[in-house]
C-alpha cells in the first residue's frame, strides 16, 4: 500500500509540473508581438472587377 501511495504523489506532482509548464509557455507565447504583414511587401496590385449586366425587353414581331 505505500508504494501504490508513493506512486499517486509521484504521478500528481508530474501532472502539476506539467499542467504549470504548460501555462508558462501559453503565456510566452501570448505576450509575443503579433503584427500583420505589411501590405508593401505584396508583389500584385489589388484587382478590383465590375460586371454590370443589363438585360432589355426583347418584344416578338
Amino acid at each position: 500500500m505505500e508504494r501504490s501511495k508513493l506512486i499517486a504523489i509521484l504521478t500528481g506532482a508530474i501532472s502539476i509540473i506539467l499542467a504549470i509548464a504548460y501555462l508558462i509557455v501559453v503565456q510566452l507565447l501570448d505576450y509575443r508581438d503579433m503584427k500583420p504583414a505589411p501590405i508593401s511587401q505584396v508583389d500584385f496590385p489589388p484587382a478590383i472587377t465590375i460586371s454590370h449586366w443589363q438585360v432589355d425587353k426583347i418584344t416578338q414581331i
